[in-house]
């Protein structure tokens, strides 16, 4: 459950990301309105690329533990 709940905040993360981006790309905004979302953003981005960092070292993780053998699976399950 804990990786779907990671899953989710990142989807969630990226996804106010955007809104924040936008917001500021918009360029109607006061000036402590957008310090504010400035800040909030990095603090975002930060944790999106936590995460992806995170994701791509379980990966890493998987692939030099071998687990990453699936050519030939289906001829020997086929097999048994």
């Amino acid at each position: 459950m804990e990786k779907a709940e990671a899953a989710v905040d990142y989807e969630a993360a990226m996804a106010r990301l955007q809104e924040v981006v936008a917001a500021l790309e918009a360029g109607d905004l006061p000036l402590e309105r957008s310090v504010a979302l400035y800040k909030e953003g990095l603090g975002l981005s930060r944790a999106c690329r936590d995460r992806l960092r995170t994701a791509r070292n379980e990966i890493r993780l998987f692939t030099e533990s071998g687990l990453t053998e699936f050519e030939g699976m289906g001829d020997d399950a086929d097999a048994e």
